[in-house]
């Protein structure tokens, strides 16, 4: 709650013990259904395999460019977000590595600030194989669980073109709270890209967790696989 100071002035209630947090590394976080590692070279030809092939064109959409052609040019792309480590700000970008596959995806922290415990997730790739799937849902608990458990960290965003309905319905289903519209926040592609913005504070992180404990335990999955709980009636319920 904001507390009013010798001026009469509203500010914002302290944050007790309050430093600068570590920043991420790009550690190896290993799941029951997904490793999250970091992106190397080695990554490179079971991700062109997994998201290039010429259906896999409508995945490449809302990102700001389509997908390599050859191994080679993922070659490239992966060497690019390798780079971006060392780059002002760094950018960390993680494989997505479903039990006993190759490569079915990416995932980045963008906007890292320690300073004031925030981070983002973005630039989310998932091949059509990982997507609906137990591993997709666990990349993405393991990056939060990292942030908020290890790191520190007080606020954990999600961004993504306002158009991307599968994108926002993710979000939705994670237990990210919508935040707003920038408009015309971007150009993509030579297009307008409109941005809406989530997040998940360490003050509601603990729900959040629990919701997706519960969903990704196997004893909610029947034999076929098919879950038993949805998550998104998980995290309404916490969170309402």
């Amino acid at each position: 709650m904001p507390e009013t100071n010798p001026h009469g002035q509203q500010v914002g209630a302290v944050v007790p013990g309050w430093t600068p947090r570590p920043a991420p590394q790009g550690v190896r976080l290993v799941g029951r259904y997904v490793t999250v590692e970091p992106l190397a070279d080695a990554h490179a030809p079971a991700l062109h395999a997994a998201l290039c092939a010429p259906e896999d064109a409508p995945l490449w959409t809302y990102r700001p460019q389509d997908a390599p052609a050859t191994v080679a040019a993922m070659r490239e792309l992966v060497a690019a977000h390798v780079a971006a480590v060392e780059a002002a700000p760094p950018m960390l970008t993680w494989a997505l590595v479903p039990a006993g596959r190759g490569a079915e995806g990416i995932a980045s922290y963008m906007r890292i600030e320690p300073g004031h415990g925030q981070v983002e997730v973005a630039g989310v790739l998932y091949a059509r194989t990982l997507q609906r799937t137990p591993a997709a849902t666990e990349a993405i608990h393991l990056l939060l669980r990292y942030a908020f458990d290890e790191l520190g960290y007080r606020r954990f965003e999600w961004k993504c073109d306002s158009l991307n309905e599968p994108s926002r319905r993710a979000a939705a289903r994670l237990g990210f709270r919508y935040e707003g519209r920038f408009r015309n926040h971007m150009v993509t592609k030579g297009r307008n890209r409109d941005t809406d913005w989530f997040s998940i504070t360490d003050t509601e992180w603990p729900a959040v967790r629990a919701a997706h404990e519960r969903w990704l335990d196997p004893a909610n999955f029947a034999p076929d696989g098919t879950q038993r709980t949805s998550l998104s009636a998980l995290t309404v319920r916490d969170r309402a």
